[in-house]
């Protein structure tokens, strides 16, 4: 169990917050990481694995010309997907992955590629990864990254008034 995702759980327990995810490149490792954390279920409503641009459009409402111009491997995606995971699943927070875990390039962007997004009621935040190491290598360094924004994210917010 990650000491990262314990803290995401932890905080955004304490400020009511809950978490949803769609991913795409880790394949529901996100979702795994911070269900893993006893009492995730108070702060986790769900995740969604949009590994298909198809599902990325149909179930989180990824706009198709997005994906056609900008691509699924992009910070225009991963901020939708984040924003749409938000919406379909009723959460204060979207977070979402997207990306190249090889062996080959995709959407002539290189192996490693990576964009993280967590969206919340007033913003989204989105960070452009480039990962180096194997396939388990880079779905790993994501995961741990889109936890580590998560933390970010949840430190830089005001804990409600009492």
């Amino acid at each position: 169990m990650s000491s990262v995702a314990t803290e995401v759980v932890r905080l955004a327990g304490e400020r009511g917050i809950s978490l949803a995810t769609a991913e795409s490149l880790t394949g529901g490792l996100v979702a795994a990481a911070l269900t893993d954390v006893p009492g995730a279920s108070t702060v986790v409503r769900g995740g969604i694995v949009a590994y298909a641009s198809d599902v990325k459009v149909s179930l989180l409402g990824v706009p198709e010309d997005l994906v056609a111009t900008s691509g699924v491997v992009s910070a225009e995606c991963a901020r939708a997907m984040a924003i749409g995971v938000r919406g379909v699943l009723a959460a204060t927070w979207g977070v979402a992955t997207t990306g190249v875990a090889g062996p080959g390039s995709q959407e002539g962007k290189p192996v490693g590629t990576v964009y993280v997004a967590v969206a919340g009621p007033d913003d989204v935040d989105v960070e452009e990864l480039a990962l180096a190491g194997s396939r388990d290598d880079i779905r790993s360094a994501t995961v741990e990254a889109t936890l580590q924004l998560i933390l970010r994210v949840l430190r830089r917010e005001e804990p409600a008034v009492r």
